[in-house]
């Protein structure tokens, strides 16, 4: 009955932000969360990634959140900007709090129809943070800051792989 009504009143909201954000919404509501990543998971990712971040020469803050937000494992690499720091996490924990990947929020405001991302607390509309999803369930996010958005995107995604 409380989860009835919790969902009713989630359907309602959804349906006040209009058609295109509930499809997003809907589209990501199917994964639930699992168990919070193990600190293990968290440093394969989080090696993963700074390794690919070497590899193409960048500079980068690498984080690595469980399900609720709370940080497992963070490494900055040399000469990375201290400004990266707090974005790397913010990225994880907005791809974990809203069970998609922060180039969702970027591309949907981008498209001009997505002013109302800007209201979503803790919403980060920048590529770079990624949901960690083991055996269907999410059980975390990475995020990933130094370079350009898509290079940003490019070496969350590579902490990721490390870790399915």
């Amino acid at each position: 009955m409380r989860f009835t009504r919790s969902l009713a009143a989630g359907l309602a909201a959804v349906a006040a932000l209009g058609v295109g954000w509930a499809t997003l919404v809907f589209a990501q509501v199917l994964v639930p969360y699992g168990a919070p990543i193990s600190l293990d998971q968290a440093k394969k990712a989080v090696a993963a990634a700074t390794a690919e971040a070497r590899k193409n020469n960048l500079g980068m803050a690498v984080a690595v959140v469980d399900t609720g937000g709370a940080l497992v494992s963070f490494e900055r690499m040399d000469n990375t900007q201290t400004g990266s720091i707090k974005v790397a996490i913010q990225k994880a924990q907005s791809a974990a709090a809203f069970r998609r990947a922060t180039k969702v929020f970027e591309d949907t405001l981008a498209s001009g129809g997505g002013l109302r991302i800007l209201a979503l607390p803790g919403a980060v509309p920048i590529e770079g943070g990624v949901p960690i999803v083991v055996e269907g369930r999410i059980v975390g996010a990475i995020g990933a800051s130094g370079g350009t958005a898509q290079q940003d995107g490019l070496i969350a995604t590579a902490g990721l792989a490390a870790v399915r």
